[in-house]
């Protein structure tokens, strides 16, 4: 996945530069009011797909639950039976012993059989959601790393991350905790249904009286619900957002006094998703309530009818037993448990189909194109690049490059400079293919690079920039990440190249020191050193320095230069700089300005015509002469 950040005119997000998606407002404070599930029958559809991809442990769960509900629906048969063996007369009473004996002895054959198979029942949920989850999380973080740039530019990092961990654990928890519900349910309802007309349709249509009334009550509410289990899962993500950029930028919020606002900000979010939680909370824990209420109804029907029944019909053929009142109150709670379960459940399905529904929108969301097919390697390329009336937007309609025209020569170290937001750094973004053209062309000895695949194009291309990018790794394997086939003797060569060894060695454990995350226990200095080392163990043929030494001390800054004068021999280099100090040697200086190449020249040729260059390198040292 390629972070690299980008600068110039390029959208910074709502909040502005170096805060990654802004603040609430932006396109984001629009995602906030998205109440409703975009395609709830769809997100549901994908994720029984995926759930499906654990096909052996669905049967094994399914399998399970039908003996298991099988069990259950005989348990009232045989107490009806057990029930109906004690016979009580106006003149005494009659007792089936043999009957009872065998009744009692297989009603603790099924209880105990049904408590080991729930145990059985649990695992399976268990391996099913993991499963299902680990799965899903890792296409998840898979289609991350094959998404566009322009992806991360609008959407806010914290929000992504909400995604992959709490959006996918409440995926899990449901799938763990809802799917045996729901799928005991179906085959407890169907076998109920059918146990009940057994006994006595009129029964069974008095206890269906309930059914249009629970139906009822869980639509209306269910339209409340997903609206604000959908906006519950928005404002965690926005939430997570605050923390990660608070934390991130923590030196820079001390810095500005900014404590206190980051906490009134914190604040307001964090009492939105307070009110939509209490409000989500409302309404799926009413349902529970509500359903119980709805099948003792149906329970008490069930009794009152049983009992005229029974005085009507005794003595008669068919006559309804108290054994058979007793079995139908317990299949009808049968009947009626779940849908209560699921009622009781549904503030939870809700928020894992809010949670799938975000999770698919990325799964959905178009990848990276790459169209190149042309492989290129050290072997089969010079480093000659033209640059053909580039014409490039990050914003439509608002051009950053407009005719942009360059040709550097194989081995040519070519200086880019100009003022802030010119578009310098775009187009080093462009020969990387991290953004595709409106126009124009880049050619990579004399071939589109639109023809070349990005991964081997990358490959060939290092680039050191000015905010450095280290993972919580060890010191080796940050400068190995330029190059993972990569000697420890190449890494030392490196490390000593751009002037780091000394100072790693020196460290407690050498180059086995692990990081904190973004090099936090290093200063910015050592960071931009180390970066460099990872150039230099890449050993490209195009190299890419994007204020490379603007973080370092001018005494460091002149060791650098001395490595990079190596690193630069034989390859093709572009140097984008502020500091002119620093690109004086430069083949070839070019100015941009107002999206086009304003002047270009060696740098005593561009002092000389007293233009754009001029200005610059006057303004920057301007009191130096005196």
């Amino acid at each position: 996945m390629n972070n690299t950040p980008r600068k110039d005119t390029a959208p910074q997000g709502p909040g502005g530069p170096g805060r990654p998606g802004g603040r609430p407002g932006g396109p984001h404070g629009a995602m906030l009011m998205m109440e409703k599930p975009k395609d709830t029958r769809g997100t549901l559809k994908k994720l029984i797909a995926y759930i499906g991809k654990s096909k052996y442990v669905v049967l094994g769960l399914l399998a399970i639950m039908v003996i298991t509900t099988l069990l259950s629906l005989a348990g009232p048969a045989l107490q009806q039976k057990a029930i109906d063996a004690i016979m009580v007369f106006e003149t005494g009473k009659s007792v089936d012993f043999a009957t009872l004996r065998t009744m009692l002895t297989l009603m603790a054959i099924v209880y105990i059989a049904s408590a080991l198979l729930s145990y059985f029942q649990g695992i399976y949920s268990a391996k099913l959601s993991q499963s299902t989850v680990r799965t899903l999380r890792l296409d998840l973080f898979s289609k991350l790393e094959k998404l566009p740039i322009g992806f991360f530019d609008t959407h806010r990092h914290g929000d992504i991350m909400s995604r992959l961990s709490n959006d996918t654990e409440n995926i899990s928890m449901t799938i763990s905790q809802s799917i045996g519900s729901l799928f005991s349910g179906i085959i407890t309802i169907v076998g109920t249904l059918i146990i009940m007309l057994s006994y006595s349709p009129l029964m069974t249509l008095v206890s269906m009286i309930t059914i249009p009334l629970t139906l009822l009550v869980t639509m209306k509410l269910s339209k409340f619900m997903r609206r604000f289990f959908k906006q519950q899962q928005t404002l965690l993500g926005e939430l997570n957002s605050e923390v990660e950029e608070s934390v991130n930028g923590f030196k820079t919020v001390i810095a500005f006094g900014r404590e206190d606002k980051n906490v009134e900000e914190f604040s307001v979010v964090s009492r939105k998703l307070s009110k939509a939680g209490i409000k989500a909370n409302i309404f799926g824990g009413v349902m529970g309530p509500l359903m119980n209420v709805i099948g003792n109804l149906g329970y008490l029907l069930v009794a009152a009818i049983g009992g005229y029944l029974a005085i009507k019909t005794a003595g008669t053929e068919g006559a309804i037993t108290v054994g058979v009142i007793q079995a139908f109150l317990l299949y009808s709670k049968q009947f009626s448990r779940p849908i209560n379960e699921i009622a009781n459940q549904y503030a939870a399905i809700q928020t894992a189909i809010a949670g799938a529904e975000r999770v698919f929108e990325i799964l959905d969301a178009d990848p990276e194109i790459d169209e190149g097919k042309f492989e290129i390697n050290e072997s089969n390329i010079s480093g000659n690049l033209d640059f053909n009336n580039l014409v490039f937007s990050y914003v439509k309609g608002e051009p950053v490059l407009k005719g942009f025209d360059l040709k550097v020569k194989p081995g040519q170290k070519i200086a880019i400079v100009g003022k802030t937001g010119a578009g310098k750094t775009t187009v080093a973004n462009l020969l990387t293919r991290f953004y595709e053209l409106d126009s124009g062309e880049i050619l990579l000895d004399g071939r589109n690079i639109n023809d070349i695949s990005k991964e081997s194009l990358r490959k060939n291309i290092a680039i050191v920039l000015q905010d450095t990018v280290l993972f919580s790794d060890t010191i080796k394997n940050n400068i190995k990440y330029g190059n993972q086939s990569a000697t420890d003797e190449e890494i030392y060569a490196a490390a000593k190249s751009a002037n780091i060894a000394s100072f790693i060695e020196h460290l407690p454990e050498g180059y086995d020191t692990v990081l904190s995350e973004g090099g936090g226990n290093l200063s910015q200095g050592q960071r931009q050193l180390l970066s460099i080392a990872r150039a230099f163990i890449a050993d490209p043929k195009i190299l890419i320095l994007d204020e490379a030494t603007s973080s370092v001390d001018t005494r460091t800054e002149v060791h650098i230069q001395n490595a990079f004068a190596t690193l630069l021999k034989g390859r093709t280099s572009l140097i984008i700089a502020h500091r002119l100090s620093t690109i004086k040697d430069a083949d070839m200086i070019i100015v941009v300005d107002g999206g086009k190449v304003a002047e270009c020249g060696s740098h005593e040729e561009l002092i000389e015509k007293q233009g754009a260059y001029f200005n610059l390198y006057k303004s920057q040292y301007a009191g130096f002469a005196t």
